[in-house]
């Protein structure tokens, strides 16, 4: 991995491409999929939702430096008839906190991770986990952008054991004969890139 190219991105800007991924797939999902199984097991798609929307807020918090609580899951879903809409202005200031200047340098987390590694976790969400959503709801997803998956090999690298150890990742699943790098990315995590 050309390590140079990745860094000419900032993790608000990777966070942005993304997020022009992201949006379309969540304002998509209908109400009638919300009980639809999604390629994260332990998820069905309003689940998956609102552990989504509890990521980009807290990590919006992380990007402040701020104290962060990935405790109980809000029922956004539930509760906001406009969650769509929702989803998407929660997106952009998620976009906005990792533009600030700053943002990327130094430590943050309860564990005083990189910044810039905890930056990579919220690109990690939000591209996964749309894909999750785009396959439990039959809804295209054209991969990731070659920038945003250049960024998340890497952190899939310093991640993976430990998140395997916490369940977090799943064990590496075969990545089939001419697989992409997203595919490849997606195997990585546990994830069945064919899943249906």
């Amino acid at each position: 991995m050309d390590t140079n190219a990745v860094r000419t991105h900032g993790i608000g800007e990777l966070l942005a491409l993304a997020r022009e991924r992201a949006v379309p797939v969540v304002g998509g999902i209908p109400d009638a999929a919300l009980a639809a199984p999604t390629p994260c097991a332990e998820y069905d798609v309003r689940a998956l939702v609102d552990h989504l929307f509890q990521v980009i807020v807290q990590f919006q918090r992380l990007a402040a430096k701020e104290a962060s609580d990935f405790g109980e899951t809000a029922g956004v879903v539930a509760e906001d008839p406009g969650w769509r809409e929702r989803f998407a202005r929660e997106a952009d200031r998620l976009v906005a906190a990792w533009s600030a200047p700053g943002a990327e340098e130094g430590t943050t987390g309860g564990m005083d991770m990189p910044a810039r590694l905890v930056g990579s976790m919220a690109l990690l969400d939000l591209t996964v986990h749309v894909w999750d959503l785009a396959r439990a709801t039959g809804q295209d997803f054209p991969g990731a952008d070659e920038a945003v998956v250049a960024e998340l090999a890497g952190a899939v690298d310093q991640l993976a054991p430990t998140a395997r150890k916490m369940g977090v990742f799943g064990e590496p699943v075969p990545e089939g004969a001419g697989a992409s790098a997203f595919e490849r990315l997606l195997a990585r995590t546990g994830r069945d890139p064919h899943w249906e």
